[in-house]
C-alpha cells in the first residue's frame, strides 16, 4: 500500500552465516528500522546490526499500514487505515497513532474527527510538515509535527489516493489513485492539484527518479509500469515487467529502479537507462514495499512476516528480518 516519501551499513553478525562464501560484511551503525505489521496491529522495531526485532508497539485495534519516522528521531506515525483493502468495505480509519522513538512506546493521536482512512505519510524537509493520504475525503492533510495538529489539507481530485511521493525540490506531490487508475499531480506551495494523469484500469505504490525527471506507478491490469515525465505530465513511456509490479524505490545512484513482484515473489531491478528488467532477486511471499537505506548499500523488502534484506553490491539477499504479520510499511529511524 505508499509513501516518502530514502544511513547506516549493514546486517553484521545475525547474518554472517547467510552471506556468500569469502563476503566480508560492514558494521552498522545506530539506527532502527520500523516495520508496520498488518496482521498483528503493531509497529516493529528492528536492529539493523543483529538483523532483530527488538520490541513491537501495538498501534491500535485496526489496521496501519504505512509509517514515517521523523528526521530528528523522535518520533513515527502509523495512520490507522482500517480492517479493509483499498477500495473494499470494512472500517474507516480516522486516527494516526504517534510513536515516542526514544521511549517506544504511544504517544498520543491524531484524529480527523470522521473516517478517511488515513494511509501513507511523508515528511516535507521544505516545509517541515508531515502529508498524509486521507482517502475518503479525496486529499492529503498537512499536519504540524511539533504540535500534532492538522492545519491544512491539499485536494487531489480523485478516490483512493492512496500512496505518495514528494519531488526532492519540494515543490510538487504525486498520488497514486488506485481505483480510478490515475496519478494526481499537487502543487505543494499552492495546495492544489495540477494534473490528473490517465494510467491503467487500476495502479498501485509510486515513485520519483532522483533528478525529478520521473515518476514510477505499477499497472495493476498488465505487467508493467508507468514512466511519468514530470516536465509534461504526460505518460512518456512504460517498462515491461516479469509480472504485475507493486512497491517501487530507486537506488540511490539513480541507476537502478527496485520493483515488488508479489506473484512471482521476487524483486526485479530495472536499468533506467535502459528502461528495462536486467535481473530479478527471489525473496520471501509476497514482497510489498522497498526502502532503499540512505547509505544507498542495501534495500529492505517487506515480505509475509520477514523482510529480506538485499546486498546492492551483489544483489544477493543476505538476509531475512523476523517482522511481524503481513509487514507492510517500512521507514528509517535514525
Amino acid at each position: 500500500m505508499c509513501r516518502t516519501s530514502s544511513l547506516a551499513v549493514f546486517i553484521a553478525a545475525a547474518f554472517l552465516a547467510l552471506a556468500p562464501p569469502g563476503q566480508t560484511l560492514p558494521a552498522a551503525d545506530h539506527a532502527t528500522l520500523l516495520v508496520v505489521n498488518q496482521g498483528d496491529h503493531n509497529l516493529s522495531f528492528i536492529d539493523p546490526a543483529s538483523g532483530k526485532q527488538t520490541l513491537a508497539v501495538d498501534v491500535g485495534g485496526i489496521t496501519g499500514h504505512e509509517v514515517v519516522a521523523t528526521p530528528d528521531g523522535r518520533m513515527a506515525l502509523v495512520p490507522v487505515y482500517g480492517d479493509s483493502g483499498v477500495g473494499k468495505p470494512g472500517t474507516d480509519g480516522q486516527l494516526v497513532t504517534v510513536v515516542n522513538l526514544n521511549q517506544r512506546k504511544v504517544s498520543g493521536t491524531i484524529d480527523f474527527g470522521h473516517g478517511v482512512r488515513p494511509h501513507c505519510a511523508v515528511f516535507d524537509k521544505h516545509r517541515n510538515v508531515i502529508y498524509i493520504t486521507t482517502e475518503l475525503d479525496q486529499s492529503i492533510s498537512i499536519v504540524n509535527p511539533e504540535t500534532l495538529k492538522i492545519v491544512g489539507s491539499i485536494p487531489t481530485g480523485q478516490a483512493q489516493s492512496h500512496m505518495l511521493v514528494l519531488s526532492h525540490d519540494g515543490r510538487f506531490g504525486y498520488t497514486a489513485n488506485v481505483g480510478p487508475g490515475t496519478v494526481s499531480v499537487l502543487d505543494l506551495a499552492a495546495k492544489k492539484t495540477v494534473a490528473v494523469i490517465p494510467i491503467s484500469g487500476e495502479t498501485q505504490r509510486i515513485s520519483i527518479s532522483n533528478d525529478d525527471k520521473k515518476v514510477f506507478t505499477a499497472d495493476q491490469k498488465k505487467p508493467q509500469l508507468a514512466v511519468i515525465d514530470t516536465a509534461s505530465n504526460k505518460v512518456a513511456g512504460w517498462i515491461s515487467l516479469p509480472a504485475v509490479g507493486y512497491g517501487t524505490a530507486p537506488t540511490q545512484d539513480g541507476r537502478w529502479l527496485l520493483v515488488a513482484l508479489r506473484a512471482t515473489h521476487q524483486v526485479a531491478v530495472v536499468d533506467l537507462e535502459a528502461s528495462k528488467v536486467t535481473r530479478t532477486i527471489d525473496v520471501p511471499d509476497t514482497p510489498t514495499e522497498i526502502l532503499v537505506r540512505p547509505d544507498g548499500k542495501v534495500a529492505y523488502v517487506s515480505c509475509g512476516s520477514k523482510v529480506a534484506a538485499i546486498d546492492l553490491g551483489s544483489w544477493a539477499v543476505t538476509g531475512l528480518i523476523q517482522a511481524g504479520k503481513n509487514a507492510d510499511g517500512l521507514a528509517w529511524a535514525q
